[in-house]
């Protein structure tokens, strides 16, 4: 028989929810297990288990918003830092962007509530980042075992041969880590497309160091099926129903 496992990491391994959010739903009485309500936190059951959200549950993540920005240069993606603002800070009735092509809510202050950047992206870069009050979402994105491609388009200066490509698509290690492989080639003369399936801190930029160029344009076009498309820098928008990474 396999051992017992702690409830709330077993429904995030699910992609239920986050372990936060499985905590705070186990506290309310709104799981079950095999059928059987549970209701204390720390509980252990069998990985095989069924587990089932109450409906109230399930209402609860339905309502939870995800949005899509355009961040400028200049913000940093979570926590603010001194004489820089969070990304979140762009995140207003004022600066939302309304596509006549797909119905767009209205903006709500509630919305801002436990909203939270699922993915880094550094203060010297811009493009397409995600920001969520969904833990399942946050957890597809950027947990351990995250298989979500993103996309980026970067300027670079210096000398690249064709060993150096090689290397930037498979061979190089950041902090004696081995990277994953990546899809890394030239877009025109002085810029690189990379896709990657995980986000070290500044990792782009340290890939680039190593093998001889200097980044001087960053900008994330794409993450999994959603694409930046023409959002306006220093916009955002929901991510529509029919959306998914």
């Amino acid at each position: 028989m396999a051992e017992p496992v702690r409830l709330s990491k077993l429904m995030s391994a699910r992609g239920l929810c986050s372990r936060r959010e499985a905590d705070a739903f186990i506290e309310r009485g709104l799981v079950f297990v095999d059928g059987r309500r549970v209701s204390e936190l720390g509980t252990k059951v069998d990985p095989a288990c069924a587990i089932r959200l109450d409906s109230a549950a399930s209402r609860q993540q339905q309502q939870r918003v995800t949005m899509l920005l355009h961040k400028p240069v200049g913000y940093v993606s979570g926590q603010p830092e001194p004489g820089y603002q969070p990304a979140v800070a762009l995140i207003r009735a004022d600066t939302q962007w309304r596509d006549e092509r797909r119905p767009e809510p209205a903006f709500l202050p509630a919305h801002l509530k436990g909203l939270a950047p699922a993915g880094r992206l550094d203060i010297d870069s811009t493009g397409l980042l995600v920001l969520t009050q969904d833990g399942r979402i946050a957890r597809q994105l950027i947990g351990e075992q995250s298989d979500v491609e993103k996309e980026y388009l970067v300027r670079v200066e210096g000398r690249l041969d064709a060993h150096g490509l090689a290397l930037l698509n498979h061979g190089l290690s950041l902090d004696g880590v081995r990277l994953r492989p990546a899809r890394v080639a030239w877009q025109n003369a002085d810029q690189l497309r990379f896709i990657l399936k995980e986000g070290r801190k500044r990792q782009i930029r340290r890939m680039c160091e190593l093998v001889g160029l200097r980044v001087v344009g960053l900008k994330r076009v794409r993450i999994g099926a959603v694409h930046l498309g023409d959002l306006p820098l220093g916009r955002w928008r929901y991510l529509s129903p029919d959306e998914h990474f």
